[in-house]
């Protein structure tokens, strides 16, 4: 456990840059008004579908805390309850955003609140908490900051723990102790993100904020047997279906809890570590299956990934962590959340690498190839080690995946490290993103995936899956076959083989992608979704992004007849990854009902190519 302010040879010896950093980000908060929370906006999710309005500013305020709380400890300031304000400014308004998070009627998001929805009401009833995602992050955040600051908050704001401790509790700790089929816990097999996510939250406020010992131990163990869950239903290859992004708030929140119930963890840890370099396409570009961005923002802890990869023995994981920690601001990210961004101040071994010199092998976590068999995801590249020429990256999958899309059969194609054949990724959830009206939103349709559309698009549901999978490496090749009928309506196709491969040898490298089928409509539709400008001719398309050197594709024009569309892109979450818009190509190869043939290849292009 982290020590808490009063520990001040700690604190005091926390280099000046990191620091400085804390205390910047502190004065930027400083600077503006709190997050306002309003009913108008936890409403919205009723009203017309906005859930994010009310959970960003839930975030932001969270944040705010989290920043400002972290200050506090590292200048260690503190003034009596009576003094003036301004005597201790990072400390007085961490009181006044935990304060306003304990008046608030819930802390429940909105699309969650079963109650309001069952009612027919907009306004949630305090006295029936739900214990979602948005109740975990604030009950930890109160178990943290109680945990850090407690003896500077006796003395500059008496009875603030007290009120902290009596709102976890009622809105968290209660009702986990009394319901017990709490739908994330997972006992069907289907546990995601939100156990560990939730019951590591709920370890924090009853080992930071329970002050009945046998409670407390009762509490961790439901917790420990909550967690089985989520252990239980991982692939033993180490994958998250649901993506990149969420290994963060699952796997990683699983780690964390595991460091607190100091449990050395289940035989899959070293598979699960590897998956975030697994997934690593370049600087913060990654493969981003499930709802993922492609894009990670830094924000990370990647102290966690450090400390377990070297408990586990992964210098791999370790090389990446720091590198990663580097490349998104050195050792801690104060908005990663408190309890992780002192558990970074506080790590002399963390601080001491990410301030070390650079990485003298490169990048030894990017493999020159992985298969990942659970989740049916591969990777594969030029060379071990480098970002440098083709990486291909292909998943067969099913269509009943955590936070699926209909995508099986995709595939991405970065050059140097830069995604350019892509999947769209997450865009900002509304209350239809999880219900029965999820695939009206065109990124999660097979539409805008670079997947074949033989007279209709994929269809979910488990059922709609790959068959006769198969993988093959070796030192020139590597292959990814799979049949994709099943993932379309019954009776549609008899059979679609494709290939994804990587050729190493030859006079140049290249991926091709081969498509077979027997019977089926007259006129197949190939989509790829491109990020960069797109020059498109018989036959041949250049994409080019960012400085990034130009990726060209190659059909036989006498089969495929091409057509370009963009689309603008207006989500905030979307355009982070690509800017304004992305473009579609679209191959239509029109030939015999009873079956075909088409294949397109990629490679560097040759500017002087003519």
């Amino acid at each position: 456990m982290v020590p808490d302010v009063t520990a001040r040879p700690v604190w005091d010896a926390v280099p000046a840059e990191a620091r400085d950093a804390v205390l910047t980000a502190a004065a930027e908060e400083l600077a503006r008004p709190a997050p306002r929370l309003s009913l108008d906006d936890w409403a919205r999710t009723f009203r017309d579908g906005a859930r994010a309005v009310h959970e960003d500013k839930a975030r932001r305020l969270r944040e705010r805390v989290d920043v400002l709380a972290l200050a506090a400890v590292l200048t260690g300031e503190v003034a009596p309850a009576t003094a003036p304000p301004g005597a201790c400014p990072h400390l007085d308004a961490v009181v006044d955003g935990l304060m306003a998070l304990a008046e608030t009627s819930t802390w429940c998001w909105a699309p969650h609140d079963r109650g309001a929805a069952a009612r027919g009401e907009v306004v949630p009833d305090p006295d029936d908490p739900f214990l979602d995602l948005g109740a975990a992050e604030i009950a930890a955040l109160f178990a943290w900051a109680d945990h850090a600051l407690g003896p500077h908050l006796d003395v500059r704001a008496p009875g603030l723990r007290r009120r902290l401790r009596r709102e976890a509790d009622r809105r968290v700790l209660i009702p986990f102790e009394r319901v017990r089929d709490w739908h994330w816990i997972g006992r069907d097999g289907r546990a995601n993100n939100w156990n560990p996510w939730i019951h590591g939250a709920v370890l924090a406020a009853a080992l930071l904020l329970c002050d009945d010992v046998r409670r407390r131990e009762r509490l961790a163990r439901l917790v420990a047997e909550g967690l089985d869950h989520y252990v239980t239903g991982l692939p033993d290859d180490g994958g998250i279906d649901e993506g990149i992004a969420y290994w963060w708030q699952g796997a990683c929140r699983l780690l964390e809890a595991l460091d607190l119930l100091d449990d050395p963890g289940p035989p899959v840890l070293p598979a699960l570590l590897a998956y975030p370099p697994r997934m690593h396409l370049g600087a913060d570009w990654y493969v981003n299956t499930g709802d993922a961005p492609a894009r990670l923002s830094g924000e990370r802890p990647w102290q966690v990934l450090f400390r377990w990869g070297e408990r586990l023995e992964q210098p791999e994981t370790v090389a990446y962590a720091v590198a990663a920690a580097r490349a998104s601001g050195g050792v801690v990210q104060p908005r990663a959340g408190l309890g992780r961004a002192m558990a970074a101040l506080a790590d002399g071994r963390w601080r001491r690498a990410v301030a070390a010199g650079g990485t003298p092998d490169g990048s030894p976590w990017l493999a020159r190839e992985c298969w990942l068999p659970r989740i049916q995801v591969m990777v594969a590249r030029e060379r071990a080690g480098s970002t440098d020429g083709l990486t291909v990256a292909a998943k067969a999958g099913h269509n009943g995946e955590h936070h699926n899309h209909l995508d099986v059969g995709s595939y991405w194609v970065a050059l140097d490290g830069r995604p350019m054949v892509v999947d769209v990724g997450q865009p900002t959830y509304t209350a239809a993103t999880f219900g029965p009206r999820r695939y009206e939103e065109w990124p999660f349709r097979s539409a805008w995936h670079n997947v074949p559309e033989p007279g209709h698009g994929q269809l979910p549901g488990p059922e709609h899956g790959a068959r006769d999978v198969a993988v093959r490496f070796g030192e020139g090749q590597a292959v990814l076959r799979a049949d994709l009928s099943a993932a379309y309506p019954a009776g549609l196709l008899t059979r679609w083989e494709r290939v994804v491969r990587l050729v190493r040898d030859g006079p140049e490298p290249y991926v091709s992608v081969e498509d077979e089928w027997a019977a089926g409509p007259r006129t197949v539709l190939f989509r790829h979704v491109l990020a960069g400008e797109v020059e498109c001719g018989p036959g041949r398309a250049v994409v080019t992004a960012d400085g990034a050197p130009p990726l060209e594709l190659r059909w036989d024009a006498a089969v495929g007849a091409a057509s370009v569309e963009h689309r603008d892109i207006d989500d905030p979450r979307l355009a982070r990854s690509w800017g304004s818009r992305l473009t579609r190509l679209t191959l239509a190869v029109t030939g015999p009902g009873s079956g075909g043939r088409f294949a397109v290849s990629f490679r560097r292009h040759a500017r002087n190519d003519s």
